[in-house]
């Protein structure tokens, strides 16, 4: 069964045909209707000329049409480059020549939009073109064969590709409905976008499993919990920020009585929201993970452990390994600060299009089994963690963001958690300047809550941090910048 990951798509059309398998504004999509309209992509696209292999961008609106484009493309043998809708031309043009997409599949409308036309050799098909077809059958491809390339958000540079097998796509599927106990009865809420792992991979488990997927565009939290609401979703995944501007409404706060599970990826909650989630949602279970494109999910806490651990990132998910490592690739001793190394079905195929980038990241495994020859790899996250006796895992920073001040190493996250602690926060994100003085300087951007005062919070940082801790300066702001995933954007907050 772990051939196309269209398949996916196709065994669920079969089984649920009448189901709903996507609400958005209003209109529900059965999964055979679904379903047909994907077989109706993949004839156009196969018609077209694409051929196993070739790229093919898909530039759409979240919702039922970019689900069948995804499922389209894959069927019809190519490889799917989910390009974010509020992108622009110039980052578009970067993908698709990057990518060096044959076609990019878009809308009219979605097109119109933009202040230019981008420019590529990439042959743009209009979605409201392409007309009904049945009985396609996807083209036969293994799992190892290339899916899926997702480009990260770039919030550290121009973004790089990760390339994911049809093997990886199952694999991530599987193990997410898996310990999240997702089933057809499920209403997972869709508010995260498809070009980002998170969200894709929300609408893989809803199709996987016959569920429904509930699509809220809107960014204004009160409508998205009024959708919440009313649609009764069962299942919410979030990333810090929108986590922190939902608990920021009082319609969020009331009584969801439908809702079963909450997630958390894309950065590391700070403990105040943890606690403010399950009071708000007791009968909910939280679950606080950990991730990175490049292996998709590696932790998750199992939601008991949520009153006790609100800041572990847990254990490794079903199916995978997860090493802490020191600089010599010797195992790091428990609470020692080490490297997190992923090992397991998911880890990706590497960057495309990147060799050089590709062999720092995805490195041979560390300890090989004795006897065997070495083909496994493994991703060297970038990111310090470390593991207690108890075995939970706990986050401590991105290996180039921790700060070196006064002769210290300090995490900016961990600072970050002072902050919303106060709470004087809403919502915050720390960095570090140069400083001739101190090595490097922490600075805030902080937007306060709806009562707070800047003038408490500098009396609460210099109360509860030690000196080299404590932010040098705090920026107060109306809002802080995004990625396209999402998640807040140092570069774009301190203008570099």
């Amino acid at each position: 069964m772990d051939g196309s990951i269209a398949n996916l798509l196709w065994d669920t059309a079969e089984q649920r045909a009448q189901c709903p398998a996507i609400v958005e504004r209003g209109a529900s999509t059965s999964y055979k209707a679904l379903g047909q309209r994907s077989g109706a992509i993949a004839s156009h696209l196969v018609a077209l000329g694409i051929r196993p292999n070739d790229r093919v961008a898909i530039f759409l609106e979240r919702g039922a049409e970019a689900a069948a484009a995804f499922f389209g493309v894959v069927a019809a043998g190519g490889i799917a480059v989910i390009v974010n809708e509020s992108l622009r031309p110039r980052q578009i043009e970067h993908i698709l020549h990057h990518a060096d997409a044959r076609a990019l599949l878009s809308s009219a409308d979605l097109l119109a939009r933009q202040p230019r036309a981008p420019e590529s050799d990439a042959r743009v098909v209009l979605s409201q073109e392409i007309e009904p077809a049945n009985g396609f059958v996807p083209v036969g491809r293994v799992g190892g064969d290339v899916a899926h390339i997702i480009y990260t958000s770039g919030s550290t540079g121009q973004p790089k590709g990760v390339t994911l097998s049809h093997a990886n796509l199952w694999a991530g599927a599987r193990a997410v409905t898996t310990y999240l106990g997702i089933t057809a009865e499920d209403r997972l809420a869709s508010l995260l976008p498809f070009s980002f792992d998170y969200g894709f991979n929300q609408l893989l488990c809803s199709v996987g499993m016959g569920a429904v997927l509930i699509v809220e565009r809107s960014p204004v939290p009160q409508q998205i919990a009024a959708t919440l609401r009313t649609l009764d979703a069962t299942v919410l995944a979030a990333v810090p920020p929108l986590w922190l501007q939902l608990l920021g409404t009082t319609t969020f706060r009331e009584s969801l009585p439908r809702l079963r599970v909450m997630t958390n990826s894309g950065g590391r909650l700070p403990t105040e929201a943890v606690r403010a989630l399950r009071q708000a949602h007791p009968q909910a279970r939280l679950f606080l993970m950990y991730g990175l494109t490049e292996a998709f999910r590696s932790t998750y806490l199992p939601p008991a452990e949520a009153d006790r651990c609100p800041d572990s990132i847990g254990q490794a998910i079903p199916g995978a390994e997860i090493l802490v490592v020191r600089d010599d690739l010797t195992p790091c001793a428990p609470g020692e600060v080490g490297e997190l190394v992923h090992r397991g079905p998911t880890v990706a195929l590497g960057y495309w299009n990147d060799p050089d980038a590709t062999a720092k990241v995805f490195r041979p495994h560390p300890y090989p089994t004795p006897g065997i020859p070495d083909a496994e790899r493994v991703v060297f996250s970038g990111d310090l963690v470390r593991r207690e006796k108890n075995g939970w895992l706990y986050y401590v920073a991105r290996r180039d963001r921790m700060i070196k001040t006064l002769g210290y190493r300090v995490s900016p996250d961990e600072v970050a958690e002072a902050l919303y602690a106060s709470g004087e926060v809403l919502e915050g994100i720390v960095g570090s300047e140069p400083d001739s003085e101190r090595g490097e300087r922490i600075v805030a951007y902080v937007v306060l809550a709806q009562s707070g005062s800047l003038e408490r919070l500098e009396a609460f940082c210099r109360a509860e941090l030690p000196r080299y801790m404590q932010p040098a300066r705090i920026e107060v702001r109306a809002e802080l910048p995004r990625t396209s995933s999402g998640k807040h954007d140092l570069r774009a907050a301190r203008g570099s």
